[in-house]
């Protein structure tokens, strides 16, 4: 791979880290801020609903310029937005600053994705996007458990200064070691890049990643709750959990790129059935310590098995011209989900039979995305697309 493509992969750590580091926080945010969990889970959405309208108006407002030059400027608001989570003096402050940092995170990852699909061969695509998304899952692995002792031990503001910091290092790197080669790129009309959104498939592929993502953070946005009340670990044994979830997470995306990049629309129904299936026999696991560290691990590759297949169909059926917008909007629907998962996951606690059938709620909800995904597969084997980039 390009040196180019893991500088790329540096940015989408510090994007991670700030993304997920609040699971490990809900509790610190709840009772210094003055507010209820399901409260505190909702700074997960309020981002994930920023990344969801931020991504396509960010993608079409920067489509012209040049795409390091954006993928420089993402960064720096990703850094003002964290160290306005770091002094947030009450939690709309803390909401806002949320959204603010999340502006940066859809159009980083979709143009991201764009450029390093043009790095690599063809047969070797998939990949590179795994291998970029990977920064996430290395967020996962270190940035969130190291935030969530962090916070612990400082306070959850302390974690924000430090995600800060990583935003400032990973903007120097994108500046050394991205190419400025496309520099003079000509931006498709808008025409082109909206007429993505009359095409079937490319709406079938961002509901697919809609649910797939739901059922996932569902459970994942109130993880600490999870396993600290039901399960019984104390907090200070959430830290070294979730280092096993994030091990899942570098495993299953390496995973999904490589089936991907041999058989795609298998890789993601595959995939799919594989997280809806962990999803549910956590419903039983999370009631044992091994077997809940265990489906941890599992939902970790599961989850991040999608990831690459699901970005790479849909930059398929977008086709050349609308593949930045696209591949956006993909990043839109991860985080859709997102906030859909968690604020299903919040209703069935606070509405619905509670913290423990949420891992049941999460796995119907990627058994829809799977449904979908088998649609999808059927439509093209009604109608070969013969289309692709």
């Amino acid at each position: 791979m390009p040196i180019a493509v893991y500088a790329l992969t540096a940015g989408a750590f510090g994007i991670g880290t700030t993304e997920f580091v609040i699971m490990g926080l809900l509790l610190q945010i709840s009772a210094d801020l003055g507010v209820s969990i399901s409260a505190a889970g909702l700074l997960i959405s309020g981002y994930a609903l920023g990344v969801f309208v931020g991504a396509p108006l960010l993608t079409i407002a920067t489509r012209s310029l040049p795409r390091k030059t954006v993928l420089i400027a993402l960064m720096l608001i990703f850094t003002a937005g964290n160290i306005a989570c770091a002094v947030a003096p009450d939690y709309a402050t803390l909401m806002a600053a949320r959204v603010l940092t999340s502006l940066a995170h859809g159009t980083f990852f979709g143009v991201g994705s764009v450029v390093a699909t043009s790095l690599v061969a063809p047969d070797r695509r998939a990949s590179a996007i795994a291998i970029m998304f990977t920064g996430l899952t290395a967020a996962t692995l270190l940035g969130v458990p190291f935030g969530a002792w962090l916070g612990l031990a400082a306070g959850w503001r302390a974690t924000f200064w430090v995600v800060a910091a990583i935003g400032i290092v990973a903007t120097l790197i994108l500046a050394v070691f991205v190419p400025s080669a496309d520099e003079r790129h000509e931006a498709a009309p808008l025409s082109e890049e909206f007429a993505v959104l009359a095409r079937p498939q490319v709406l079938l592929g961002l509901a697919m990643t809609v649910l797939g993502f739901a059922g996932v953070f569902a459970v994942f946005t109130y993880i600490q709750p999870i396993l600290t009340r039901i399960t019984g670990f104390s907090e200070a044994a959430v830290s070294p959990i979730l280092l096993v979830f994030g091990g899942g997470l570098a495993i299953g995306n390496l995973l999904g790129g490589r089936f991907a990049d041999k058989r795609l629309m298998p890789a993601v129904i595959v995939t799919l059935a594989a997280l809806a299936g962990v999803l549910g026999l956590m419903s039983f696991a999370i009631h044992g310590q091994v077997a809940a560290i265990v489906f941890t691990g599992l939902l970790g590759i599961a989850a991040f098995a999608t990831v690459a297949p699901l970005q790479m169909r849909v930059l398929e059926q977008a086709g050349g011209a609308g593949q930045g917008l696209a591949s956006s909007l993909n990043i839109a629907a991860f985080n859709l989900g997102n906030a859909l998962g968690a604020w299903a996951g919040g209703v069935t606690i606070d509405r619905g039979p509670g913290l423990g059938a949420v891992t049941w709620v999460a796995a119907a909800i990627t058994l829809g995305g799977l449904a979908i995904a088998l649609w999808s597969a059927r439509l093209d084997r009604r109608a070969p697309v013969a289309l692709r980039v």
